[in-house]
């Protein structure tokens, strides 16, 4: 599993906190500008929100059954 399925799976699995913390750097930045840039820091929050809740979980494929070689026919 590379770098970037390991991110998935974290947010996937703490979408809440992590649309909390969306909200929290908007609102910090809205501070800062003066809501000057309002209307941009709102749509970039919506596509952050967007892109966390299009992630899902992760799984690794089941493994394969592993089944023993046949057995070597009886010698005479």
């Amino acid at each position: 599993m590379g770098f970037m399925d390991t991110l998935k799976n974290v947010l996937s699995k703490n979408a809440d906190k992590v649309d909390s913390a969306i909200d929290k750097v908007g609102d910090v930045v809205d501070s800062k500008t003066g809501d000057k840039y309002k209307g941009v820091v709102d749509k970039a929050q919506d596509a952050a929100k967007k892109a966390v809740a299009g992630t899902t979980p992760q799984t690794p494929p089941p493994a394969a059954p592993q089944t023993p070689p046949p057995a070597a026919p009886p010698t005479p």
